[in-house]
């Protein structure tokens, strides 16, 4: 007998389960299961997730409350950012059947069908790492509610024939894992954030070279993995692809005739020497942040263009049957690190704004 025998199928109870749930649950109840199983139980809402969190400590009167708010914020972020990466090479890596894939027109399903990458469920550990970090923030009440939440994603994930009981569990141990990893990594990740102040023009090229490796790695596990122009579906809205771009960022000059390769190899040369130069002036964090995810997106881009000829494209968002061009990391680095760059300068215009202010109310 096998490990998935055993760990997975636990001796056929998963499977029992899943059918106990999926055809018990009750006509009357599949709008409950959609709610939770499309709205505040889908890992896709963690921005508002992340804007609420702010929002909340901007609004606490006490300065105390207010940075324990923001701390647990933090902790969701880095922990969210694991357990995405742990559970994409999960489902890539296992590739686990979901239920329509193994009992067919037998599975009421709500929604769209899926047939691939089961294991873990990734609704079920964003309701976990959503557990995690509210759980020292509030009281028995609070926390009885959050375990509920938790309970409710999971059997709405089951209810709805999207996974299996198995991959449930897992996504629960995955989320609370990652948050206690997460919440383990910033005290010993504060030191070297307060250091940067000083900097250490290397943190910021190590921040871009972090960036290219991911970039690259993601890369590599595509073109192993998928064959060329094949398409995945994932959710309903986002599949994984392999593309080849020979453009610019989002398919720009993707249709220009092959001198756009050179000429974008010369430019993100020229743009990455001139951003090494200003990383190696004394920058603000969030400034020096921004150039090192853009310095390593676009390095990143220019490898492909020298190794492949063009650049692999992988992540594909859609809405029925429109589809935003496909892109990569190293994309996502350059668009982050362009919003980080306008968030400093937002910053220091209001700082300068509150200056005049202050220095014209003295003045009178």
């Amino acid at each position: 007998m096998s490990w998935k025998f055993f760990l997975y199928d636990w001796g056929g109870l998963n499977i029992a389960l899943f059918q106990a749930i999926n055809m018990s649950t009750p006509a009357a109840l599949e709008p409950l299961a959609s709610f939770f199983n499309l709205v505040i139980g889908n890992y896709w809402t963690a921005p508002l997730m992340l804007l609420a969190m702010w929002g909340w400590s901007k609004s606490a009167p006490d300065p105390t409350r207010a940075d324990a708010i923001r701390y647990r914020l933090r902790v969701f972020s880095v922990a969210f950012a694991l357990a995405f990466l742990v559970a994409t090479i999960l489902k890539l890596w296992i590739d686990f059947p979901r239920p329509p894939a193994v009992f067919g027109d037998m599975v009421r399903v709500i929604g769209g069908i899926e047939r691939h990458y089961s294991l873990p469920s990734g609704h079920a550990t964003y309701a976990a790492l959503v557990v995690g970090a509210l759980w020292p923030l509030i009281g028995r009440r609070g926390r009885i509610g959050l375990v509920l939440y938790a309970a409710l994603v999971g059997w709405s994930r089951i209810a709805a024939g999207m996974h299996f009981p198995a991959d449930v569990l897992a996504g629960w141990v995955l989320g609370l894992s990652c948050t206690a990893l997460a919440g383990w990594l910033m005290p010993l990740a504060v030191p070297v954030w307060q250091s940067a102040r000083r900097t250490s023009t290397w943190v910021w090229f190590a921040v871009a070279a972090s960036a290219v490796m991911t970039d690259q790695l993601a890369k590599f596990a595509i073109t192993r993995t998928f064959a060329y122009g094949e398409q995945v579906e994932v959710t309903p809205f986002f599949n994984f692809v392999h593309v080849l771009n020979p453009g610019a960022a989002f398919s720009f000059l993707a249709n220009a005739g092959g001198w756009q390769r050179y000429f974008f190899i010369t430019l993100g040369l020229v743009v990455s020497a001139w951003l090494g130069r200003m990383l190696c002036q004394q920058r603000p964090r969030l400034e020096a942040v921004g150039y090192s995810l853009i310095l390593g997106g676009a390095l990143g881009n220019v490898a492909d263009r020298v190794l492949r000829g063009s650049v692999v494209d992988f992540l594909d968002f859609h809405w029925q049957l429109v589809h935003w061009p496909a892109f990569n990391l190293a994309d996502v680095a350059i668009t982050s690190g362009a919003a980080l760059l306008i968030m400093q300068m937002l910053t220091q215009g209001k700082a300068l704004d509150t200056g005049v202010n202050e220095n014209y109310n003295h003045s009178q």
